[in-house]
């Protein structure tokens, strides 16, 4: 159990992603831990989470005002800010970093902005592990398909995270630097889904960008499921991808919409999107390896390769590969009940998985 009495700082843990992992982390599964740190800026995010770890039994002030003395911290931070870092890692044992500016269209317009967060966040938590020599194991870097041959602002800094953990190994052998890369993740905050479903709810229409443009697709859980995979088995500056589905974001609308009688309206791609999105570059693949359900991509820097094995992939791993049929897609989003009737949400619509 690999997480057993560990003591594990997630920042950006209030996100949508963020809040299963922390509940997953709590549940047990890899072993109990014995503090898990939730480090963002949105104190009106923390204080929701705190509040629904709440037991019956248990009053409001007891969970505000002990909040150091619980398995679950929460922490007001930056990871911009290298002093607050600092002080968020002294004491842990991993560091998963799920802080990011994800939106496209909002990196495209305040880039400056994405590269504080993604790439400075990044130099500040290798930043802090190097200069105070403080003994964490495992630091695992949450990344995106977009960083694959990136095209827009989101994708390149995240790319350049990625840089940032994976030559963090050459220089700091004592610490195992390791990122996930997925694709879209299902129902999280701000993607596709939740926006089609308030659309549907308000009786459309339904905006697309392009009918044919396809994406990665993946629930909550299994974007966890990654995180984990990754901390049993990257070997240092490794970047894991799930072998997940794809599907056309027409055919999500249509699943959404079923047999409503709700317009689709095409709106045109917005700024720094791609048609297909890619998860491993065709630069990429020659030094990648399978690894049960995932794709392990083995660093390119001399210092850290590992024996030659033979590539998993002949070329680039897209979306446009293997898509799903609309009854694919729809058996999908059924799986996972994220089909209208099927979701619950909050009282200001987010949904709630």
């Amino acid at each position: 159990m690999i997480l057993e009495g560990k003591k594990i700082l997630v920042t950006g843990g209030t996100g949508s992603m963020g809040k299963v992992l922390v509940r997953r982390l709590l549940s047990g599964e890899l072993g109990t831990p014995a503090k898990v740190i939730v480090m963002s800026r949105d104190e009106g995010k923390q204080h929701d989470m705190r509040m629904a770890y709440m037991h019956k039994t248990v009053t409001t002030d007891e969970v505000i005002f002990n909040n150091f003395r619980q398995a679950l911290e929460f922490r007001i931070g930056n990871v911009r800010h290298y002093g607050e870092v600092c002080a968020a890692i002294k004491g842990v044992d991993i560091v998963i970093n799920a802080a990011a500016l994800k939106q496209v269209p909002t990196c495209e317009y305040f880039p400056d902005q994405a590269v504080m967060t993604n790439c400075v966040g990044a130099m500040n938590i290798v930043r802090a592990i190097n200069e105070h020599d403080y003994p964490v194991e495992v630091v695992v870097g949450v990344s995106t398909d977009k960083a694959a041959k990136p095209v827009n602002v989101m994708g390149m800094t995240k790319a350049i995270q990625e840089r940032i953990f994976t030559s963090a190994n050459v220089l700091n052998p004592n610490t195992r630097f390791i990122c996930v890369r997925y694709g879209n993740v299902l129902a999280s905050r701000g993607s596709v889904i939740p926006l089609f479903h308030d659309q549907i709810a308000h009786g459309g229409p339904v905006t697309v960008t392009v009918p044919e443009m396809t994406r990665f697709l993946l629930s909550l859980d299994q974007a966890v499921d990654t995180v984990f995979a990754a901390l049993r088995t990257a070997a240092p500056g490794e970047t894991l991808v799930p072998d997940a589905p794809a599907a056309t974001v027409e055919n999500i609308a249509k699943a959404l919409i079923g047999d409503r009688d709700i317009e689709m309206k095409v709106t045109g791609i917005r700024p720094g999107e791609k048609m297909h999105e890619i998860m491993v570059s065709e630069e990429e693949c020659h030094h990648t390896i399978r690894r049960g359900d995932y794709y392990a991509i083995r660093p390119m820097l001399p210092e850290l390769s590992a024996d030659s094995a033979s590539s998993a992939l002949e070329k680039e791993f897209s979306s446009a590969d293997t898509v799903l049929d609309f009854d694919g897609t729809r058996k999908l989003l059924e799986a996972h009940r994220l089909l209208p009737g099927m979701v619950k949400l909050s009282e200001g619509g987010e949904l709630l998985v």
